[in-house]
């Protein structure tokens, strides 16, 4: 059963989201990837959303260039934890998006990590860590991966 949810606002995002799915996959950690676009689609994104936790889900990461205002209509239909990639889709390399994430309103929180790639690696590394605090054995496997690094 998938405890992370990955959400891309276009299919023309996957390049740039491959990064996280290749992290949860290291540490063993179930995921599910859908399209939802909050513009194109915004229905389908408040269903997901309100839906998301009682499917298991446990963490949601949602990327989404130019306006992105993905990762926050998810936060805004769930209490679950958002975690919002920005994707450099636009002539402005992803700073737009990068704002669009980080500037959410109070009371409605949106996570947010490093534009692209790098970002999306550490969505990934993000989502696990707040897992651990349930999955002990996630712990140990970052654990692992915090040595790893260390060797170089």
């Amino acid at each position: 059963m998938p405890l992370v949810a990955i959400v891309m606002g276009s299919k023309s995002d996957a390049e740039s989201v491959q990064p996280c799915l290749d992290m949860l996959a290291k540490f063993g950690v179930e995921y599910e990837v859908n399209v939802i676009s909050a513009h194109r689609t915004p229905e389908k994104a408040r269903e997901y959303g309100q839906g998301a936790r009682e499917r298991g889900i446990e963490v949601i990461i949602a990327a989404a260039g130019g306006a992105a205002h993905l990762p926050g209509v998810l936060a805004s239909w769930t209490t679950l934890p958002v975690i919002g990639i920005p994707i450099g889709s636009t002539d402005l390399k992803g700073v737009d998006a990068l704002y669009s994430i980080v500037q959410m309103p109070g009371g409605i929180p949106v996570a947010a990590v490093a534009i692209g790639k790098a970002g999306a690696k550490n969505a990934a590394i993000l989502a696990t860590e707040i897992l651990s605090l349930k999955y002990e054995h996630l712990s140990t496997t970052l654990d692992k991966y915090r040595a790893e690094l260390a060797q170089g």
